[in-house]
């Protein structure tokens, strides 16, 4: 009796008791082979714990978590998952005693009870041509399972028959290696879709690296240029400005001696029409000597021919233009030598006078 509920409990067989032991607490039926076994000795079937597993973990490209249902214990598990722990040959053992001994006892326990285990697909398939018959061999030579009248009398009786058991462990054992083929390969597409996740996120780093340093590289050389105009600029300049002083100063001198030649020939005239004979006489010699010495000193003197021109300031670009047309990214690997290469592709810029 429960002494908290004041039910009668009813006392569990030995079998039904293995039977409770040998249960998943997933899907609470009898575990279904392979078992593995969690690091806190709790058995699951594996493909229950990697539905668990697969619920709490859909991207585990590289590993992940879950709790054991039993315990709460946390299990880590790998890249490889479920399919990295251990299997419980122990209790698979178990089980396969369990079963011959619930099928030597007629699926009863002696007292005329169901058994305490129900298999999960309780009806048994049928023949189809000898709809009373179940099938309970395998024809090898067809690869289909049939029943023993097919084999006596219909279309199998020359072929070569087995057991279905001997036939299924057989099978199972070929779908177990082609399981854990299957995991491996898994682990290996998992693996492979972590290098390429890590080979996508180095090429975007990358690609923002090498975009930095051309943006670099292009202001440097927008710098180089600014700077270079400026000095060719000024070098114009300063030929414009010595060239318009020399002109400013010819057209002063030669100004004041147009306004001093103005003034002697007004004096002269006034001279020849205003002054008497004898007033003429004493200043004429004078005025005939200043105007002569004025004639001599007015010869202009002017500025080479082309004086005014500046086509010798020509800047020649051609081939600059050209290498920055067939610019492209090089295999130089040191930072200096990049640094030594622009410097070398800039040599051009310097001017070049016709």
């Amino acid at each position: 009796m429960d002494i908290q509920t004041g039910q009668v409990v009813r006392a569990l067989s030995p079998l039904e008791s293995l039977e409770k032991q040998l249960s998943c607490p997933i899907c609470l039926d009898m575990f279904t082979k392979p078992v593995v076994i969690l690091p806190c000795q709790h058995n699951l079937c594996r493909g229950c714990a990697n539905d668990l597993y697969d619920s709490r973990n859909p991207y585990h490209f590289s590993g992940g978590i879950f709790r054991c249902p039993t315990c709460r214990f946390e299990v880590v598990l790998d890249r490889h998952g479920v399919y990295g722990l251990q299997r419980n040959l122990l209790v698979e053992n178990i089980i396969d005693i369990y079963k011959q001994q619930l099928e030597s006892s007629g699926g009863g326990d002696g007292d005329g009870n169901e058994p305490p285990l129900k298999a999960k697909d309780a009806k048994e398939p049928m023949c189809q041509e000898h709809e009373d018959e179940r099938i309970n061999i395998y024809c090898v030579t067809c690869q289909v399972p049939t029943c023993s009248m097919c084999k006596v009398f219909g279309k199998h009786k020359d072929c070569e028959v087995s057991t279905l058991k001997n036939v299924c462990e057989a099978q199972k054992a070929e779908l177990k290696n082609a399981i854990d083929l299957l995991a491996a390969s898994k682990g290996c597409v998992q693996a492979t879709l972590a290098q390429l996740e890590d080979a996508s996120k180095a090429v975007e780093e990358n690609s923002q690296r090498q975009k930095q340093r051309l943006g670099e590289k292009f202001d440097l050389l927008y710098a180089i240029l600014e700077e270079r105009k400026a000095q060719l600029l000024e070098t114009i300049s300063q030929e414009q400005d010595d060239k318009t002083a020399l002109v400013r100063s010819l057209v002063h001198e030669y100004g004041q001696k147009l306004q001093a030649s103005t003034t002697l020939m007004e004096k002269a005239s006034q001279s020849l029409n205003n002054s008497s004979v004898a007033e003429f006489l004493i200043s004429a010699k004078q005025l005939i000597t200043e105007a002569k010495d004025t004639a001599k000193n007015s010869h202009i003197q002017r500025p080479e021919p082309g004086f005014e021109k500046m086509d010798h300031f020509t800047l020649f670009t051609e081939d600059v233009e050209a290498m920055l047309v067939k610019m492209d990214f090089g295999t130089g690997g040191d930072e200096d030598d990049d640094d030594d290469y622009e410097e070398s592709k800039l040599d051009p810029l310097a001017v070049e006078y016709s």
